[in-house]
């Protein structure tokens, strides 16, 4: 997991070769003018998600991994509290594998939260097992889909 902000997107752009695409998208894109819903940038290989949901307590949010896909994310609205835990030490699957949507829930609990505000980002690897979504009243924010 990497959590920075959007100020140094540089040092983390060479980790991945969509990487820049992907954070120039969030450096140069008005979102207060698009709507909620997917935007492809490069086919199935890059693309963005774009919510707004209602912050949910600690214990509502479901850790999830992927396989396939790096998730970059930052919200637009709000702050996100995500917690995290390694998916090495994930025992217990609530929600088997599910290859159309690249995700994995488990019942496992986070063995740390971060908090994300508008301004910053966060990367998390199919290695990093996260539970989004956790905060106060309404967040907005950007989940950009990396293909390894």
């Amino acid at each position: 997991m990497i959590h920075d902000s959007l100020k140094n997107t540089s040092n983390i752009e060479v980790l991945h070769p969509k990487f820049k695409q992907a954070f120039d998208y969030l450096h140069n894109t008005d979102f207060s003018t698009l709507e909620d819903g997917k935007y492809e940038l490069d086919g199935d290989r890059l693309f963005v998600m774009i919510s707004s949901i209602k912050g949910k307590d600690k214990k509502d949010a479901a850790i999830e991994t992927h396989k396939k896909y790096i998730d970059i994310q930052s919200p637009i609205l709000g702050v996100e509290k995500i917690g995290w835990k390694t998916t090495l030490d994930l025992q217990e699957e609530t929600s088997p594998y599910n290859p159309e949507k690249d995700i994995t829930f488990y019942i496992d609990r986070p063995t740390a939260y971060t908090k994300i505000y508008p301004g910053e980002f966060a990367v998390y690897f199919p290695e990093d097992g996260h539970a989004p979504g956790i905060g106060e009243g309404s967040i907005r924010k950007i989940v950009i889909k990396v293909a390894l």
